[in-house]
């Protein structure tokens, strides 16, 4: 069994600092659907895992994130691709758990519920806090330019891994190193 990991906002859709709060803010990033769509057909199974702090903060609860998986699920199948699975976070920065990234809770939650060693597994995010817990476990990280990721980089310039301009750029990356 291959792996991708991908993290949500800013990756597959667009981020929002006021939070994407309802199905009708997801919105996808051009590529994306195409990049899970292209991993999927080429034998890889997707697993989202999200920091979702919006919940702790009031902004949104557990059944309108459901309905934006929903709304996510719709328009990735839609094209042919396939989520296995969706790891979330509902706390906040202040709560201290051990899920929310840069802790590997949820890459810890991913590789028990599937049975997987998490070694060399590619995990695609946009923030520094992606690829720290990637790193933390042993995956593979890979920074996309969408979302947070341009700030990412002008602020940790010498990053030592792969960086792509979107998630189509880092799957095609992924089945060439794969």
């Amino acid at each position: 069994m291959r792996f991708v990991i991908l993290d949500r906002d800013g990756v597959i859709n667009e981020d929002s600092d006021a939070f994407i709060k309802a199905p009708e803010e997801w919105v996808p990033i051009p590529g994306s659907l195409e990049a899970i769509e292209l991993l999927t057909l080429r034998g890889y199974r997707i697993v989202v895992l999200t920091n979702q702090s919006g919940i702790a903060r009031g902004y949104f609860d557990e059944a309108m994130l459901e309905r934006i998986h929903a709304r996510m699920l719709a328009a990735v199948e839609a094209r042919g691709g396939r989520i296995e699975a969706i790891f979330h976070c509902p706390h906040g920065p202040e709560d201290f758990c051990a899920c929310r990234k840069p802790r590997p809770g949820l890459f810890q939650q991913f590789a028990e519920r599937f049975g997987v060693e998490l070694t060399g597994i590619p995990a695609v995010g946009d923030s520094f806090r992606d690829l720290e817990a990637a790193r933390a476990v042993g995956a593979a990280p890979i920074l996309v330019e969408t979302g947070k990721g341009e700030r990412t980089l002008a602020r940790y310039p010498d990053l030592d891994l792969p960086i792509c301009s979107n998630l189509y750029e880092a799957a095609q990356y992924i089945l060439h190193h794969g």
